[in-house]
């Protein structure tokens, strides 16, 4: 394959379903894992130049600003999914409806959010129970990150554009760039100007990699037409988007509601909890990253091939696409049992919060090869058109089982040394719901509501 051919669109509706599958996400693997070094060189740098206090204060930050975000984010996966079909379909001016149209929902939620998020952050921190020592770092990351969320929404879109095209070497390419330079600003800013310069370095890093992603679709007019006329809101393509995004969503907006709720259980156990879980919830992001990459290469797999009513290839892609995820995460699984430790020193020196925080993650462990189903499995719906059958799953598996398990066992480990329950009831609740949303995903899976959307939605 020539390295033009590399960073081109590709088709897969052709081709063994494993070999596409597996050549669409292992880019895009990368490309995830360079966005989490985001977060995570926020969290490691301000760990060791500021202290555990602001490794706290970063982490609590993230339960709003993933709130705020998480309807956007979901229009971002609607997009990709239309144009994924759009795409299949060889509809040239569908395709070019669909883009234009993403673009100019994004500028919509760009406004939004940059007056909002400013005008909620500090009440939302204290109605969480933000401990006092920290509530000032927080508020400082979150307003820079509102003021300069441009990048971040045009980088979702834009990003989710190329992969629904089945170009997922471009945004890893753009993406390394990005997080390159985040590394390199977050350790200029940081000395300067503490918790807040590292948002501030997510957010210029940010807006690069979204420049890049528009520069490279405005190279990819062979397939689309990109302008200002295409750029109009067209209300039955813009519904179309929203229909499918907005359950995508709800689903992320629930799972951070949830996380905000159990995190007013987490902040009422104290400073070294809540470091415990940035850390933590950092590891787990990369442990996390093949579940959501194959999720994601599932939902354009299936879109394209939905578009090319190619409905037998979506059944193969299913199976195989199981089997690939189900063994990233056993893999994964066995190096947090076995080298946890290791990579919690990368965040702090301090040994009881390395202790914790190995004790934790070992709890969560296991739970991750059923993530891998779950993923896989709402890949295919949402790529089908059923981004609603998801979201009833999340919802369930997190608002109704996830948070009144975490209350029920921090009530029932309460003991002197601690008054609010001990730190397993937040991480065991979370493995527990996790199993639960596998479970559910499989009914919902057999029952085949996703198989009747999968024929409708080219009719749409």
């Amino acid at each position: 394959m020539s390295l033009k051919n590399l960073f081109a669109a590709k088709d897969m509706t052709l081709g063994a379903p494993w070999k596409r599958i597996m050549e669409f996400s292992i880019p895009m693997l990368l490309g995830n894992l360079a966005q989490q070094l985001y977060n995570t060189a926020d969290s490691v740098i301000v760990g060791h130049y500021v202290g555990d206090n602001a490794l706290a204060a970063v982490g609590s930050a993230m339960p709003i600003l993933n709130l705020l975000l998480a309807l956007f984010v979901g229009i971002s996966t609607g997009a990709g999914i239309v144009v994924s079909q759009s795409f299949g379909a060889k509809d040239r001016d569908g395709l070019s409806k669909a883009i234009g149209n993403c673009i100019a929902l994004s500028v919509i939620a760009t406004v939004v959010i940059m007056v909002v998020g400013p005008l909620i952050t500090m009440p939302m921190l204290k109605l969480l129970g933000t401990p006092s020592s920290i509530i000032d770092w927080c508020a400082q990351y979150l307003n820079i990150y509102f003021l300069g969320i441009v990048g971040f929404f045009f980088y979702n879109m834009l990003s989710g554009i190329l992969r629904g095209l089945g170009d997922s070497m471009s945004a890893l390419g753009f993406l390394l760039i990005a997080a390159a330079l985040n590394v390199v600003l977050d350790l200029w800013f940081v000395q300067k100007m503490g918790v807040a310069g590292v948002s501030l370095a997510t957010v210029i890093s940010q807006g690069i990699s979204a420049v890049f992603c528009y520069l490279k679709l405005a190279k990819m007019q062979e397939h689309f037409d990109l302008g200002l006329k295409t750029m109009k809101l067209v209300p039955s393509m813009a519904g179309r988007i929203l229909r499918i995004g907005v359950p995508s969503g709800i689903t992320q907006a629930i799972m951070a509601t949830a996380g905000m709720v159990v995190l007013n259980l987490t902040n009422a156990m104290g400073e070294t909890v809540i470091a415990c879980n940035v850390i933590v919830m950092r590891v787990d992001g990369f442990a996390m990253m093949p579940n959501l990459t194959f999720g994601q290469a599932m939902s354009v797999y299936t879109g394209q091939n939905v578009g090319a009513q190619k409905f037998g290839r979506v059944n193969q892609g299913v199976k195989q696409g199981t089997i690939i995820a189900a063994t990233f995460a056993t893999t994964i699984t066995l190096i947090l049992l076995l080298f946890s430790p290791y990579l919690f020193r990368l965040f702090t020196s301090t040994p009881e919060l390395i202790d914790l925080a190995t004790r934790m993650i070992r709890i969560m462990a296991v739970g991750y090869i059923c993530v891998s189903v779950t993923q896989v499995l709402g890949g295919v719906m949402r790529g089908a058109g059923d981004t609603v059958s998801p979201m009833w799953i999340s919802f369930i598996s997190t608002i109704f089982i996830r948070i009144p398990v975490a209350y029920g066992l921090a009530w029932l480990t309460r003991n002197e040394l601690n008054p609010h329950g001990q730190p397993a009831a937040l991480f065991g609740s979370l493995m527990f719901s996790w199993v639960m949303g596998m479970v559910l995903s499989v009914i919902v899976f057999s029952i085949g509501k996703w198989k009747k959307k999968m024929r409708l939605s080219m009719a749409q």
